[in-house]
């Protein structure tokens, strides 16, 4: 892997600690302008590694690594920065929070009119959205993390108390942000014979068999999904009358929309403020599906559990957002594989029940469905079949293959994919427009994420190789100079003839960069593959380099010398730890037990050629 996550990330905090911390003060805002969204991404560009990657860590500076430190220099000193990040987390939580004490979820300057010329109103600007709650779930379980070790180090009584303080707030807002998934959550229920049920049977039906036959089938597949939405689904969600579920010819899809569902019930739960009323269309958007999905990953990974990040009451929160992740996982696993022979993933775009299709949706859908296959233990084949779908959406958006002087398939690199927020008009003003275009960014991390869970050695290699050609290209869009220097998003970098220029960071896109070499920096860590006929060479060495050395031993004489004996002792050693490295590294087993062979070769000629012996 060509990915230097160490360097990368350490260049990263450099020129973010520069381009944030001014005057001895955090400050908030990029190109898109402050909001409680990409406020959250700027934080966790220096939050996310120093708590997720063991050598970047920033909550015990006796025992943090002094080149982590030394990119932090502009926060200050190693005692400095931990309590300068400390009030850099509690200004953010101060600057999203009413002045009742409810916490803010808004969109805002992330909000776009859906028409060109449409004047959004303020209240729009205030709406809540899914992107802020999942967002707020990360940073906040990355902030509790954080406090729970730096406080155990803290002797001053005052910084003990605001580091008690943010925990407190960080953990209200945890709260907060749940509640908001949860009544975000919805089930669009549809009869195949219209426009959603058409679309869904044209997309899943890849054999061209009759309709009914296909309805009847996907029913059956979706069957015991079904059921536990009608009989456990039982909070916060927007679904339909249970009774929908049951009529005949019905079909259905499950997700996040885009904020709070309309008429969604508020949820009792420890004090979060104001409930705010829903606006939002009770039908899934696969963006913010992906963006809750990977948020309530994290409230049940190994991290949260082991530091106890959760009280009881967000434990039960927790325990109902787990419910929904893994039926919504289970939907899409099954609606992208269905069928016997092509899988509805492989025909690419990806198509949605209102009749869109790109590209980037089909990224969306295979990451949901590499999700299931971790969960069933998927053999090697099916993943590498999400493998070539990862590749071709990586040829047809022009990152691995070359493009023309201009085409549509760069648009979803710049201005991006545009989707309407449906139901956002009832704020009163026009409906809303949300903008993605970070597929680059997406894209490698769902390959960095498949090549980890491959055992095939040739298949986790060609895309190890995908993933070095996507970071060459992530590497060319990085911006160039100034304070901004090593930070993203310059898309003209990797595509000339798009007319841009851009000098501010986008921490949207930086963020997402810094998740993929987080993720590189896991893969890295792991255990190598381990080769059966690797081991299996291994062994056979091993059998002939224990026999010669035990030969040796028997035919040298006591008196040859001590350096013939310190060479025997150490090759008695290399031995035993080539037997020991053979099941888990059996290529080291391997290069160990050659050199240990070529060794007691030169013994046996130097004692041939002194005794004339063999």
């Amino acid at each position: 892997m060509q990915i230097q996550p160490r360097q990368q990330l350490l260049d990263m905090w450099r020129s973010t600690a520069r381009l944030s911390f001014v005057d001895g003060d955090w400050q908030f805002g990029g190109r898109d302008g402050a909001n409680s969204i990409s406020d959250a991404e700027q934080l966790l560009c220096v939050l996310a590694p120093a708590t997720e990657i063991p050598l970047f860590r920033l909550d015990n500076p006796n025992v943090a690594e002094r080149d982590v430190l030394d990119a932090l220099d502009a926060m200050g000193t190693h005692v400095q920065v931990p309590q300068r990040l400390v009030r850099a987390l509690k200004k953010y939580v101060d600057r999203y929070t009413d002045a009742d004490g409810t916490p803010i979820f808004s969109g805002d300057t992330y909000f776009e009119p859906g028409e060109p010329g449409a004047e959004i109103e303020p209240q729009q600007r205030r709406l809540d959205v899914v992107d802020s709650f999942s967002v707020s779930i990360t940073l906040m379980l990355a902030t509790i993390g954080f406090t729970r070790i730096f406080r155990q180090i803290v002797t001053r009584p005052e910084l003990l108390d605001e580091v008690a303080e943010l925990e407190r707030a960080a953990s209200k807002r945890l709260t907060a942000a749940m509640v908001g998934l949860l009544r975000s959550f919805a089930v669009n229920v549809f009869s195949a014979e219209d426009d959603f049920g058409q679309e869904l049977v044209r997309m899943v039906n890849q054999d061209r068999r009759p309709t009914r036959q296909v309805v009847e089938e996907l029913r059956n597949a979706l069957r015991e999904i079904n059921a536990r939405l009608r009989d456990d689904v039982t909070i916060g969600s927007g679904t339909k009358e249970s009774g929908e579920f049951d009529l005949p010819n019905r079909l259905f899809e499950c997700g996040w929309s885009w904020g709070i569902v309309q008429e969604a019930p508020e949820i009792e739960t420890s004090d979060v403020g104001v409930q705010r009323p829903g606006r939002a269309q009770n039908a899934p958007y696969l963006y913010f599906t992906t963006v809750a999905l990977d948020a309530i990953q994290a409230l049940s990974s190994e991290r949260t559990r082991l530091l106890g990040l959760l009280d009881e009451a967000q434990l039960k929160l927790a325990q109902s957002l787990q419910l929904r992740f893994e039926l919504t996982r289970s939907y899409w696993a099954a609606i992208a594989g269905f069928g016997q022979a092509r899988w509805p993933l492989e025909d690419l775009p990806w198509r949605t029940t209102d009749g869109v299709e790109a590209d980037y949706f089909t990224l969306l859908v295979s990451g949901m469905m590499v999700q299931n296959q971790i969960a069933v233990r998927a053999p090697d084949a099916d993943l590498s079949r999400v493998a070539d779908v990862l590749e071709e959406v990586a040829n047809r958006s022009r990152i691995t293959r070359r493009s023309t002087e201009r085409e549509p398939a760069l648009d979803v690199h710049h201005p991006g994919l545009r989707f309407v927020l449906e139901g956002s008009e009832t704020a009163g003003g026009p409906k809303l427009a949300w903008t993605v275009a970070d597929i680059s960014p997406l894209l490698l991390r769902r390959t960095l994420n498949l090549a980890g869970l491959l055992a095939d050695g040739t298949a986790r290699s060609r895309l190890l190789d995908l993933a070095d050609e996507l970071w060459r290209h992530l590497d060319n869009r990085s911006l160039t100079g100034g304070l901004t220097d090593g930070l993203w998003d310059q898309p003209a970098g990797a595509f000339p003839q798009l007319d841009v220029k851009f000098t501010e960071v986008s921490w949207y896109y930086t963020k997402r960069v810094v998740d993929c070499l987080v993720t590189a920096s896991h893969i890295i860590n792991e255990p190598p593959l381990r080769s059966e006929l690797l081991a299996d060479i291994a062994a056979e060495l091993l059998i002939e380099a224990e026999h010669l050395y035990d030969r040796e031993r028997l035919n040298n004489s006591t008196y040859s010398g001590d350096s013939l004996a310190a060479e025997l002792k150490q090759i008695g050693i290399d031995l035993e730890r080539a037997r020991n490295r053979r099941r888990e590294r059996p290529g080291v087993a391997v290069a160990v037990a050659q050199d240990v062979l070529r060794r007691l070769d030169r013994l046996s000629a130097a004692r041939q050629a002194t005794h004339g012996t063999m």
